[in-house]
């Protein structure tokens, strides 16, 4: 058997053994007969980072695929950036056009002291609107993680008629979906005093943002410490800390907006997919499923995992979400 006939043989059978996708297998094949498999490798589609003027902020974002293909948004959660989709972005971006904003707080996004900014929600949904704006989007599939969901839910009560399907990956907005977890941040909300602040302010040492990645997941040695450390990180600037501490105080506003997000999953009945870490410790099982009782175009899909699904499900979230944009996405 020649080198080339054994390199042939070679892809088949690992596809068939399953150590790489049938996919690859045969394009090495495929290869291998034209007599060029070192020259060539498997195309990656390239993520590039941006920055863009929007309602008086700079935003960075990262974004990959043809410019004129159908348009995905990632909104990103607490406490990270456009970071944590570093690989879901090129698992999508050979058919998609794929755009990862920093929210404003977080990640490499710049909010200068004159603007005067105030860390809301409403505010957060304001410049992000901005920023889909800017980039002239009239027409996008929303991925909408953690805060990432208040966020993404009030661009599509505001326009509607842009979203073309939404993933809610751990992204709440029911009553019911709210975990114990979430105990010390209803007391702050309850009794907003400083000493309330104090213990979320201690809890966001670099040992409670690791645990955000790590509490229930099933094998917690998988998480990689990138996404975390440069999390902690980000939060140690001068500043940030109580900025976060305020959207903690603010999030309560996003509970009382549930029931218009409810609304609007009855009216629109957008195409959804709740796919769910199911070890979650903020955002239980129970708010995934609630999206089938407002939309019947909702399905729901539970990972062994728990708030970031991403950092040990990649591969299977890109999979029902490329199925979901391909009924959905034009």
């Amino acid at each position: 058997m020649n080198r080339r006939s054994f390199i042939a043989q070679t892809g088949s059978i690992l596809a068939l053994a399953g150590t790489i996708p049938s996919s690859i297998a045969q394009s090495i094949a495929k290869r291998s007969k034209r007599g060029n498999i070192m020259s060539e490798a498997p195309h990656i589609p390239h993520t590039s980072i941006h920055r863009v003027e929007a309602d008086g902020v700079s935003v960075f974002y990262r974004e990959a695929g043809p410019v004129d293909a159908p348009v995905v948004l990632l909104l990103h959660g607490f406490p990270t950036s456009s970071f944590q989709y570093r690989e879901l972005i090129p698992r999508l971006a050979d058919r998609y056009r794929v755009i990862a904003p920093d929210l404003p707080g977080f990640g490499f996004t710049e909010v200068l002291a004159q603007r005067h900014y105030k860390y809301t929600f409403d505010a957060l949904a304001k410049t992000i609107l901005a920023f889909t704006d800017a980039l002239h989007l009239k027409r996008y599939a929303l991925y909408v993680f953690d805060y990432g969901a208040p966020t993404g839910f009030r661009l599509a009560m505001a326009h509607p008629e842009r979203i073309s399907a939404i993933v809610s990956q751990n992204g709440n907005a029911y009553e019911e979906g709210l975990g114990d977890a979430w105990a010390p941040i209803r007391q702050y909300w309850s009794q907003p005093s400083s000493a309330n602040r104090e213990i979320l302010r201690n809890a966001l040492d670099p040992a409670g943002l690791r645990s955000q990645y790590t509490d229930g997941v099933p094998n917690p040695e998988r998480i990689a410490p990138e996404g975390y450390t440069l999390d902690a990180a980000m939060i140690a600037r001068p500043g940030n800390m109580d900025i976060q501490l305020d959207l903690f105080l603010d999030y309560a506003n996003n509970v009382k907006l549930y029931p218009a997000f409810q609304k609007y999953f009855r009216t629109s009945k957008p195409p959804l997919l709740a796919i769910w870490g199911k070890f979650d410790p903020f955002f239980i099982p129970p708010g995934a499923e609630a999206f089938r009782r407002d939309n019947p175009n909702a399905t729901v899909q539970f990972l062994d995992t728990g708030h970031f699904a991403l950092e040990t499900h990649v591969e299977e979230i890109a999979v029902a979400m490329r199925e979901l944009l391909a009924k959905t996405a034009s």
